[in-house]
C-alpha cells in the first residue's frame, strides 16, 4: 500500500466522529483490530477544518461521496481532493452540490489550517492511536444477543467474533476478530426494549464519546473533546458522571478494553 496520500477530504467536524463516518463509508473494521495499518487518517487542523487523507488506491473516488455527505451536515464548503492522477482534482461541495476548482490542494489545505502529509509519519501516529467501540446494552443478555446477531448475519458466529459478557449492569459487547461491525446498532434495532450505551475511545481516553440509543436510533451523545457539529442532543454527563474514567466505571466497562493488546 502506497504511503503517499492518494485522496483527501477537508471538512469541519469533530475528529473522532469523522473517523467513524469514514470507516463506515469505506466499510472498514471499526475497531482497527485486524492488525493492518489504517488506510486513512483524520488529521486535526489548527482551526475549524480537519484533513481526512487516504492511501489505498481502491478507495480513490470514495472521497467525493464522503465529501458530499458531510457537506449536507455543515454550513461551510467541504472539499474533496483526488491526487492519484495528474493533474490533481479539487472539488468543492456545499449542500450536496459540487463545483470543480482550479486550486492547488496543498495551498487550499494550508489556507484552511490543515495539512496534506507526503510521508508515512502521520499515518504511523494513527496506527498507534486506534479508536475502539465497546457497548453496554441494558435489558439484554448474552444468549439473546447471540441469537439476534446470528439471525442478522444468517450464519453462526465464529468463535471469538465478539466478546459478550453478562454483568449486573447489563450486557457488555466488544468486537474481536473483525471489530464491532455495527453490532451495537443491530442489537439496538432488534431489541427495542434495550438501552445501548456505545462508547468509542482511544487507548488513553483522550478521545472519548458515548452515544445512547434505543430502537436503533441515537437519543443523546457525550463527547470529549466536544463535537463541533453534534447530530444528537448533547449531554454533559452519563449516569451522573462527567469524566471518561468515571463514566466507564458507571457503565461497568473496563478501560483496558480500549488499549492495544
Amino acid at each position: 500500500m502506497s504511503q503517499w496520500p492518494l485522496w483527501a477530504v477537508l471538512t469541519p467536524g469533530e475528529p473522532s466522529r469523522l473517523e467513524r463516518r469514514v470507516r463506515a463509508a469505506l466499510m472498514l473494521d471499526e475497531d482497527g483490530d485486524d492488525g493492518k495499518e489504517p488506510s486513512f487518517e483524520v488529521i486535526p487542523g489548527t482551526r475549524r477544518y480537519h484533513a481526512i487523507v487516504g492511501t489505498d488506491p481502491s478507495d480513490v473516488g470514495a472521497e467525493m461521496q464522503i465529501a458530499k455527505n458531510l457537506s449536507l451536515e455543515v454550513d461551510e464548503p467541504v472539499y474533496s481532493i483526488e491526487r492519484a492522477n495528474d493533474p490533481w482534482a479539487v472539488t468543492s461541495w456545499q449542500n450536496g452540490a459540487l463545483e470543480v476548482l482550479e486550486e492547488d490542494p496543498e495551498v487550499l489545505a494550508e489556507s484552511l489550517g490543515c495539512s496534506l502529509p507526503s510521508s508515512e509519519g502521520s499515518l504511523a501516529r494513527a496506527a498507534r492511536k486506534p479508536l475502539r467501540t465497546v457497548a453496554l446494552i441494558e435489558g439484554a443478555r448474552t444468549e439473546e444477543a447471540h441469537r439476534v446477531l446470528e439471525e442478522n448475519y444468517d450464519a453462526p458466529l465464529s468463535p471469538g467474533r465478539y466478546h459478550l459478557e453478562n454483568t449486573p449492569r447489563g450486557l457488555l459487547l466488544a468486537g474481536r476478530k473483525g471489530g464491532m461491525n455495527f453490532a451495537d446498532i443491530i442489537l439496538s434495532e432488534r431489541l427495542p426494549h434495550a438501552t445501548v450505551y456505545a462508547v468509542t475511545a482511544s487507548p488513553s481516553l483522550d478521545i472519548f464519546s458515548v452515544t445512547k440509543m434505543r430502537g436503533g436510533e441515537g437519543i443523546e451523545e457525550f463527547a470529549q473533546p466536544p463535537d463541533e457539529f453534534p447530530h444528537l442532543p448533547v449531554v454533559s454527563e452519563i449516569k451522573g458522571e462527567r469524566s471518561p474514567e468515571r463514566i466507564l466505571a458507571a457503565l461497568g466497562i473496563p478501560a483496558e478494553w480500549f488499549r492495544n493488546e
